[in-house]
């Protein structure tokens, strides 16, 4: 199976989590795979109390009870250890442009912890799959690997069944995908977002624009100009932290 050609390290991980709803739903479990360029890596698997009540659907899919979590550390405690461990590395996950990434970033900015992703390349293991094949995680892992996935919802069994399916995909796909982590993050991207959860992507032009509600596909600074209330509606509703200071950025820079 093809090694990564890396320039830096890249961090695999998966979260389990208490919900989908990125701005309001905490983590349970995070598990983390950093790979270095000379091939080794270094795993970190860790439960975390999420502060609240574990629904019994989340339960369900990852089988992380409240029990199971009482005496585990909250975001706050593990931040500095995650956040060293993220440091100086590209991110990848499976569904992570989606789903893990933003609501990583989330559990940061709610725990006062302002992370830089700006220079970091995401490789949605996902994104490719979808691109080239359209399944699951379980069936890559069986399609690509030849093995099943016994402890699927396990963060760190998919956090490692990912690394390999990337690998497997390049040795796969040798005249689709280069073993480059600059062309594996544009490849997977399904969107050119401004900010993590996509409610504002970068248009054919380069230009930031609103990606739902009324103003769909408007510019972001003019829809600002011209109905600037708009601006203060998403600010006290319950859209991600991230996407209101890239917001908020947006809107700073307009008025210089």
């Amino acid at each position: 199976m093809a090694q990564l050609n890396l320039k830096k390290p890249i961090v695999f991980f998966d979260l389990e989590t208490t919900g989908t709803d990125v701005s309001k739903d905490n983590i349970v479990e995070i598990s983390l795979i950093k790979v270095f360029p000379d091939g080794h890596d270094e795993e970190t698997t860790m439960r975390i109390n999420p502060g609240r009540h574990i629904p019994e659907q989340a339960t369900e899919v990852h089988h992380i009870t409240d029990e199971d979590v009482k005496d585990c550390p909250t975001f706050k405690q593990v931040a500095a250890k995650i956040a060293d461990i993220l440091r100086g590395s590209d991110l990848a996950g499976f569904n992570s442009n989606r789903f893990d990434i933003p609501l990583l970033a989330e559990e940061f900015l709610r725990n006062g912890y302002n992370i830089d992703l700006t220079q970091t390349r995401f490789v949605d293991v996902q994104n490719i799959y979808h691109k080239l094949e359209r399944r699951t995680l379980v069936a890559a892992y069986k399609y690509y690997c030849g093995k099943n996935l016994e402890e699927a919802h396990s963060a760190n069994a998919d956090t490692r069944a990912t690394y390999e399916v990337l690998k497997a995909q390049i040795d796969k796909y040798p005249d689709d995908l280069s073993n480059d982590i600059d062309f594996l993050s544009t490849y997977s991207k399904m969107n050119n977002n401004v900010d993590l959860a996509g409610r504002m992507v970068y248009n054919e032009k380069g230009v930031e624009v609103f990606s739902f509600g009324k103003y769909k596909d408007q510019p972001v600074e003019e829809v600002l100009l011209r109905d600037p209330g708009y601006f203060g509606w998403i600010l006290q509703s319950d859209f991600p932290l991230e996407t209101k200071q890239a917001l908020t950025r947006i809107r700073l820079k307009s008025r210089k």
